[in-house]
């Protein structure tokens, strides 16, 4: 009499792994898009920094940027220049364009010019 109950309850068991596997996958896929967006700020932050020593050392801060950034990112980088300051805002890498414009990124350095 218990075996057949035992596998009512493992055949139970499946249906929920399998009916919480799409909820678990979403997750999975925000918490990825949520990196993504830390790591572009980082990047971008960094970028900024290079591109105002550059400014700083009597060099294009635009180059420095763009060679900052790793191939990906480096294309679809916008870099604002005015006086000292370098913004650099950057679009984390996604499957969905709408969802990388609002997780766009901004980070500026600034430098004092002689």
């Amino acid at each position: 009499m218990n075996g057949g109950r035992i596998a009512c309850e493992r055949g139970q068991a499946l249906v929920e792994v399998v009916a919480g596997l799409p909820a678990m996958l979403v997750v999975g896929l925000v918490l990825l898009q949520l990196l993504a967006a830390g790591y572009a700020a980082v990047l971008a932050g960094s970028a900024a920094e290079a591109g105002a020593l550059a400014l700083a050392g009597g060099g294009d801060a635009r180059v420095a940027v763009k060679r900052a950034l790793p191939g990906w990112s480096a294309a679809g980088a916008r870099v604002d220049v005015t006086g000292g300051t370098v913004r650099v805002r950057l679009r984390p890498p996604s499957p969905l364009t709408l969802v990388a414009r609002k997780l766009e990124v901004t980070a500026e350095a600034a430098v004092e010019l002689p």
